[in-house]
C-alpha cells in the first residue's frame, strides 16, 4: 500500500521565513497604495520565494498494514457455576470466536485474543480481577491496533478501578437472571483477640440481595458453634444487625462458626457464613509464691517470676513459724500478718497458679486451707510443689489433705549427691520437655546440662514423669486431676542452673514451659490436634504420648461429603503430621480416636460471593467511558460487526469492533516540489516583469 502526501524542509527556521514573509507583504502593501502597476507582480514573486524557503516536498510512503486485534476475556470464577452462567458463557464464547474469522478481510484484518480468568484461592481470595487480566493482556500490543474487548461475565468483579478507559470499546455480555435474589450474612465487627475467662462480642447481618420473596420471615435462624461444638440458636431480622458474645475458655485460637439457614430459592448458601477466630490472650497471669523457708532458689524463683511483664505475682516467706518464741521483739517483726484467710479462702480462685517452695507443714496453713487448695485444683486450678528435704519428713505436705492431688508420696529418703537430670523417653515426647536446648549435647547421648546435689525419693502413682534424676528416680512428674492440674519437681536444687553451675542448664525455659503446661496453654498439651491452613493445603499435627501414630484421622470436608481417611507419619517422638492437599474452602472437622479440631480453609464466604447477583453496574463505567454496550445473554448473544473509526460501536442487537488504520511504514521517498533553479528563475522572471511594468 502506498501512500502520498506534502512534507516541508525549510531552509530557514520557520520564524525567519516568518518575518521575511511580513516585511514582503509590507513592501507590497506599500507598492499597491502608491499606484505601481507591478505590484500584484511583486507579490507572486515574493510569495514564491516564502514557498522556495519553505522547501515543499512530496512524501511517497511505502506502508504495511497491522492486524486489528480484539480481545475476548470469559469469566471462569466460581459465582459463574450458579445457575446456568457457564453454559451461557460457553455458548457465547463459541459464537463470538466463530465470527471473528468471517470479520477478518485481507484490508482490515482481525485478530482474537482470548483470556480466561478464574478466582483466586486460599489466602488470595481478590475475588474475580477482570479487567487486570484484560489490562496485562493488551499491554503486548499497540494501542493502535487494539479494536476492542468483549467480557463474557456475570458482571461480578472486584477490579473495577484498574480500568478507566480503553483504546477500543469494551462490550459485556452478562450471563444470569435478572431477578435473582440471595440472602447474605455479613460480619460487622468481630474482635481479634480476647481475654480468657471473659466474654467477646460479636455483630452480625442478615442482608437480602435482589428480588427478596415475601415468604421470608422477619426472623431468620441463625447457628453459632464454637470450636467445633454444638450449635446454639439465635433468631436474627432480616436487614437489621444482631449481636451476641461468646465466651473465651483457653488460650490459643477459638473457632466461631455462624451459619445463617438455607433458603429454597436464594443463589447460594456460601455467603451464608461466616467464620472468625479470636485468639485467647491471658491478662496477667496470677501466680501466688509460697516459701517455705528463705533459701537461695527462692530468689531465683521470685526472679523468674517477675521477669514476665504479664504475671502478677504474690510472693510470702515464711520466716518465722507461729509457735516460735525467740524474744524478739515486737517492734522489729512484720506488722503484716499472713492474710491465709484472704488469700485460700477469699481470693483462691483468682490464681491462675500456687507454687509451694521447699514448703513445711508447720501450722501456718491450716488442714481446712490445704484443703481449699485441693478443692480449687479438682475445680481447674494448678499447684507446683518444689520439693524440699521437708518433704520427706513429717511436716511434709503428703502428710496433709494436699496428699490427695500430689502424683507421687515420699519415702524417708533424701539423696545428698551430684546427678545430671535427664529427659525420660516419655518426657522426649512430652511438649514440656521435648526440645529443651542441651538434652542430647553430653557424652553418650546424656544430657549436658550442669548437675544437682539433692532430690527427695518419690514414688509415683499417677501422671506422666517427664525427668528422672540419681539413680534415674522420678524428678518431674506431671498429672491432671479432674480439671486441674498438678507438678511436682522432687528437687530444690533447679536454682543451679540459674548460676551456671557446672555448665547451668535450661532452667527458666523449663520452669517456663511447666507453669504454662498447668495454665492449659494448648501448644503444650500433650495429647492435641492442631492445622492450619497454607494457601489451599491442609497440615495438621497431632502430639500424643502414644509410640504409635493415633490414627487413622478422619477429615470431613465443608460440604458434609463422605469423610477422608488419613494417614499420620512420625516427624518427631511424640509428634505426627499428616497433609491434605488441595482441600476445599470452608470449614474442616478433623478427628482420629481420641483427639478432635476444626480448621479453616480460606474464607468461607468468598469475595466471590459477597454479592452474587449478575449485574451490569460494576463494568457500567467503563463501557460508557470507551463506547461499549452492556447486554444479557438471557436477550441472545448480539452480531458482531466491523465499523470505521469514530462511528458508533453499538446498536440494536449488535456489537462493533472499530478498524484501525494500523500499519507499518516500510520506505520512504521525497521529490521537492520547487527545485532552488526553478524557484530562482522564477521569481527573477516576475520581478523583471514588474520593473518593465512600472518603468513604462
Amino acid at each position: 500500500m502506498t501512500e502520498f502526501g506534502i512534507s516541508f524542509a525549510p531552509a530557514l527556521p520557520w520564524a525567519a521565513i516568518a518575518a521575511l514573509a511580513l516585511l514582503a507583504l509590507g513592501g507590497v502593501i506599500a507598492a499597491a497604495f502608491g499606484r505601481l502597476s507591478g505590484w500584484w507582480l511583486r507579490l507572486a514573486a515574493y510569495a514564491l520565494l516564502v514557498l522556495a524557503l519553505a522547501g515543499p516536498e512530496l512524501q511517497r510512503e511505502d506502508r504495511e498494514g497491522l492486524t486489528n486485534v480484539a480481545f475476548l476475556v470469559v469469566d471462569r470464577s466460581a459465582s459463574t457455576e450458579l445457575e446456568d452462567r457457564e453454559a451461557e458463557i460457553e455458548a457465547a464464547r463459541e459464537r463470538l470466536q466463530t465470527a471473528i474469522p468471517v470479520l477478518s478481510t485481507e484490508r482490515d484484518p482481525l485478530e482474537l485474543v482470548t483470556v480466561e480468568v478464574e478466582s483466586g484461592k486460599g489466602t488470595r481470595d481478590r475475588g474475580t480481577e477482570l479487567l487486570t487480566a484484560l489490562e496485562e493482556a493488551s499491554a503486548h500490543v499497540a494501542p493502535g491496533q487494539i479494536a476492542g474487548a468483549v467480557l463474557l461475565t456475570d458482571g461480578q468483579v472486584h477490579d473495577a478501578e484498574r480500568l478507566k478507559s480503553f483504546p477500543g470499546p469494551v462490550h459485556t455480555l452478562i450471563a444470569g437472571e435478572k431477578d435473582a435474589f440471595d440472602l447474605r450474612l455479613r460480619l460487622d465487627s468481630a474482635p481479634g483477640f480476647g481475654i480468657v475467662g471473659e466474654t467477646v462480642a460479636f455483630r452480625i447481618t442478615a442482608e437480602g440481595l435482589g428480588n427478596v420473596p415475601e415468604d421470608i420471615g422477619p426472623r431468620l435462624p441463625v447457628e453459632i458453634s464454637i470450636d467445633g461444638a454444638s450449635p446454639r440458636l439465635m433468631a436474627l431480622e432480616l436487614d437489621r444487625t444482631g449481636e451476641f458474645e461468646i465466651p473465651i475458655k483457653h488460650g490459643g485460637p477459638t473457632i466461631v462458626d455462624i451459619q445463617l439457614a438455607t433458603h429454597a430459592d436464594e443463589l447460594t448458601s456460601r455467603n451464608n457464613r461466616v467464620i472468625a477466630t479470636v485468639n485467647g490472650v491471658r491478662d496477667r497471669l496470677r501466680v501466688l509464691l509460697v516459701s517455705g523457708e528463705p533459701h537461695p532458689g527462692g530468689r531465683t524463683w521470685r526472679d523468674l517470676l517477675k521477669a514476665d511483664p504479664a504475671v502478677e505475682l504474690v510472693h510470702f516467706t515464711i520466716l518465722r513459724p507461729p509457735a516460735k518464741h525467740d524474744g524478739t521483739p515486737v517492734s522489729e517483726l512484720s506488722l503484716i500478718a499472713f492474710p491465709t484467710h484472704e488469700l485460700f479462702v477469699e481470693k483462691i480462685d483468682s490464681f491462675d497458679l500456687i507454687i509451694f517452695d521447699r514448703y513445711r507443714y508447720r501450722g501456718v496453713l491450716s488442714p481446712a486451707y490445704l484443703q481449699n487448695i485441693t478443692n480449687y485444683v479438682r475445680e481447674g486450678g494448678a499447684v507446683l510443689v518444689s520439693a524440699g528435704p521437708s518433704f520427706s519428713g513429717a511436716q511434709s505436705l503428703a502428710q496433709t489433705p494436699l496428699a490427695d492431688i500430689l502424683p507421687a508420696l515420699p519415702s524417708i529418703e533424701v539423696i545428698e549427691r551430684p546427678f545430671r537430670p535427664e529427659i525420660t523417653e516419655l518426657g522426649r515426647r512430652h511438649p514440656v520437655t521435648a526440645g529443651l536446648a542441651g538434652a542430647s549435647s553430653g557424652e553418650n547421648g546424656a544430657p549436658g546440662w550442669g548437675r544437682w546435689m539433692r532430690q527427695v525419693d518419690v514414688q509415683p502413682r499417677s501422671g506422666n514423669t517427664v525427668m528422672s534424676g540419681a539413680d534415674e528416680l522420678p524428678l518431674l512428674i506431671l498429672d491432671r486431676v479432674d480439671e486441674g492440674r498438678v507438678a511436682l519437681l522432687a528437687s530444690d536444687h533447679s536454682w543451679l542452673w540459674s548460676r551456671g553451675f557446672d555448665g547451668g542448664g535450661p532452667q527458666a525455659d523449663l520452669l517456663r514451659r511447666v507453669a504454662h503446661w498447668l495454665m492449659k496453654e494448648p501448644e503444650l498439651e500433650e495429647e492435641a490436634l492442631f492445622a492450619r491452613a497454607d494457601g489451599d493445603r491442609l497440615l495438621i499435627e497431632r502430639r500424643s504420648l502414644e509410640d504409635d501414630a493415633p490414627g487413622p484421622l478422619r477429615a470431613t470436608p465443608p460440604s458434609g461429603g463422605e469423610a477422608l481417611v488419613l494417614d499420620y507419619e512420625e516427624i518427631a517422638p511424640g509428634r505426627f503430621q499428616a497433609l491434605l492437599e488441595d482441600a476445599e474452602e470452608g470449614l474442616w472437622r478433623l478427628e482420629d480416636q481420641s483427639a478432635e479440631a476444626v480448621a479453616a480453609i480460606g474464607p468461607p464466604s468468598p469475595v466471590e460471593f459477597a454479592n452474587p447477583l449478575a449485574s451490569t453496574e460494576p463494568l457500567a463505567p467503563l463501557v460508557k467511558a470507551t463506547g461499549g454496550a452492556a447486554n444479557w445473554l438471557a436477550d441472545g448473544v448480539p452480531d458482531l460487526r466491523l465499523v470505521a473509526e469514530g462511528r458508533r460501536a453499538s446498536g440494536r442487537g449488535w456489537i462493533g469492533l472499530t478498524a484501525r488504520d494500523a500499519h507499518r511504514v516500510t520506505g520512504i521517498s521525497l521529490t521537492p516540489l520547487l527545485p532552488a533553479w526553478l524557484a530562482a528563475l522564477l521569481i527573477s522572471l516576475l520581478l523583471l516583469g514588474a520593473w518593465l511594468r512600472e518603468s513604462r
